[in-house]
């Protein structure tokens, strides 16, 4: 693309998942259903896990960082797509696409490294229990989660910095709902060999190392799981890394599934509507899974429902007193 057809921009336009007008009003309801149901699931893991002493150990730390983290993620993308319905506009500024973006990223590093540092987490509680809180003390979690953090925000900025070298030109139309890394390089004019290369090979290494950590943690979990005598034994070791796995399997597949779509198929559209699997309904679905499948979870779920209950019939009673 030549010079001239280069352009300081000041802002892009989202497509959406739909132009049709018929479908906005289901596509506005649908999501913001699924978002009040994120932050509601995840808000009340992260209330269950600080107010019930039952639940400070690593394997909880970790969870509610996790939950915080996927509120994160989708207030990043989903408010500003319900408002661009909403208001019937397409636009994001420059600025506000680019720190869309770096947040995106950050985020969705972040689940990669928590689900990595989770598995590792039910490795030595499954394959080293005698020295679990030993190894997994406040410490060592809390530098797990700090470096989970310090990585993904270098691996954001980077991407970051790569973007903000590229020069656009008057076609600043991203065929998708937020401001993804891979359609913002490919609306550039200028020269994105560099950044490809660096996306990929980075991409690679975010994805690569961690998975290799997970399937390694998890074949030794397995191994350990099959010497165990007992099938009562066998059962409960397997229980208390279920949701774990569940989760992963769902984040994994849906992300590698979309990615791989992207590289065959040249519809960004279906692309898009593929993403909302890995970014909207994996974090809405991760506090029913860890939930539905945990009693320690599910109990302080309930003892907070009882408290706040009990604590708004008081408020009532008080106000009713003369």
């Amino acid at each position: 693309m030549g010079p001239e057809n280069e352009t300081q921009i000041s802002e892009f336009l989202l497509l959406g998942l739909s132009e049709d007008p018929e479908l906005k009003p289901l596509i506005f309801g649908l999501f913001l259903s699924m978002y009040l149901v994120t932050v509601l699931g995840n808000l009340l893991i992260i209330l269950a896990t600080i107010s019930d002493s039952h639940l400070h150990t690593p394997m909880y730390f970790f969870l509610s960082n996790l939950s915080f983290v996927d509120i994160c993620f989708t207030s990043n993308t989903i408010p500003k797509m319900l408002m661009n319905i909403q208001t019937q506009s397409k636009a994001i500024t420059y600025a506000g696409c680019i720190t869309q973006m770096q947040f995106f990223i950050l985020f969705a590093g972040l689940d990669i490294f928590l689900l990595t540092v989770m598995a590792y987490d039910r490795f030595v509680a499954i394959c080293h229990p005698l020295h679990y809180m030993v190894i997994m003390n406040s410490q060592r979690c809390g530098l797990l989660v700090l470096v989970s953090w310090i990585m993904s925000a270098l691996y954001s900025l980077l991407q970051v910095l790569m973007v903000l070298q590229l020069s656009f030109c008057t076609d600043v139309e991203i065929p998708h709902f937020f401001c993804e890394l891979n359609h913002l390089v490919h609306l550039a004019c200028s020269d994105t060999f560099v950044n490809e290369v660096v996306m990929y090979v980075a991409a690679v290494l975010l994805a690569g190392c961690p998975l290799a950590g997970l399937l390694y943690s998890y074949s030794k979990i397995v191994s350990s799981i099959r010497a165990i005598s007992s099938a009562q034994g066998r059962y409960k070791a397997f229980s208390t890394c279920a949701s774990h796995l569940s989760v992963v399997s769902l984040f994994y597949c849906t992300s590698l599934g979309v990615y791989l779509s992207s590289a065959v198929t040249q519809n960004s559209r279906s692309t898009a509507t593929a993403s909302v699997m890995y970014s909207v309904v994996t974090p809405m679905l991760n506090p029913f899974i860890y939930s539905l499948r945990n009693k320690n979870l599910k109990s302080a779920l309930r003892r907070l429902c009882e408290r706040e209950y009990m604590k708004s019939s008081v408020v009532l009673r008080l106000k009713m007193c003369p």
